[in-house]
């Protein structure tokens, strides 16, 4: 499966919370996914891992060309990711050229577990996750990543400083691989389970848009569902990542048991897996070709 993330803002507060791409509120298209989500999901599903030669700008600027992003947008989100430390840059003659930083690979690998996932909506039941957490005013920079990132991890906020998560999660490390050490001291979870007579489902919709979530999960469905073959491989693959990402960050993987009947997420997982399988071979072959690594075919 691919890896898809999105980097760091200039200032860095906001890479967590971008590894998902724009937020819920915004569409599930390639106009509405900032560069660098596109650029990503490319780098993740066709460069993590597969001990490729650095990348020529060209390869970036025809990639995001056909996904509607303008030359001088492309070449200025190159700039800022290498100043950010997510691409390495190298000058060949005319040419520059780029590859992961160590920084990126880590980004890409942490955001990976749930992409791969066969069931990356699924959690067990009865089990919870409550934090609650106080930042002092003076530091509403901390506060707004700390909300994001725990948005990233699958929190929905039941009231101001109380949130909740489906599952058991490790609070400390999401805090920590954000790079949100200051915030542990802050905070407090544990796990929980609810109580004979505890309205869930009640629980559940006060906490996450629940129809905003179904209209994603059919946006994304409407999108792909009766995509087949494999034509533009190399640019239909990176909106797809770019796409599903979106959808992973708005839909935390709420227990069925306090859902519709009828809740979309096993389709669309199925969805993505049997685009990315049909897709990946024939992208990787695409990418393969503009690196001059194998032969065009004729």
């Amino acid at each position: 499966m691919g890896v898809l993330a999105e980097a760091a803002d200039p200032d860095g507060a906001d890479g967590y919370r971008d590894l998902a791409g724009p937020g819920p509120e915004e569409g599930a298209r390639s106009g509405t996914h900032r560069p660098q989500a596109l650029l990503f999901s490319f780098l993740g599903s066709l460069v993590l891992d597969r001990a490729l030669p650095p990348l020529p700008s060209a390869v970036f600027l025809r990639l995001l060309g056909g996904l509607g992003v303008a030359e001088a947008a492309a070449r200025a989100t190159l700039s800022r990711m290498t100043r950010n430390g997510l691409l390495a840059r190298e000058q060949t003659g005319r040419t520059a050229r780029y590859s992961l930083t160590p920084s990126a690979e880590e980004l890409l690998r942490r955001g990976g577990s749930r992409v791969a996932s066969p069931a990356p909506f699924g959690h067990p039941d009865g089990e919870w996750t409550l934090l609650s957490y106080s930042v002092p005013e003076s530091r509403r920079d901390l506060r707004h990543q700390v909300r994001a990132t725990l948005t990233w991890a699958g929190f929905g906020g039941l009231r101001d400083g109380l949130w909740i998560a489906p599952g058991t999660v490790d609070v400390a490390r999401v805090l920590a691989d954000a790079g949100l050490g200051d915030a542990v001291g802050m905070a407090e979870w544990f796990a929980a389970s609810p109580l004979p007579g505890t309205d869930v489902a009640g629980l559940v919709r006060r906490a996450w848009p629940i129809e905003r979530i179904r209209e994603r999960h059919e946006a994304f469905l409407g999108a792909w569902e009766d995509s087949t073959g494999t034509a533009d491989a190399l640019g239909r693959l990176t909106l797809l990542g770019a796409d599903w990402l979106q959808l992973l960050r708005i839909d935390p993987g709420l227990p069925t048991a306090h859902l519709p009947a009828d809740w979309p997420a096993p389709r669309s997982a199925a969805v993505y897996r049997r685009c990315f399988e049909e897709l990946e071979p024939a992208a990787s072959v695409a990418l393969s070709v503009e690196l001059g690594l194998r032969p065009v075919e004729a």
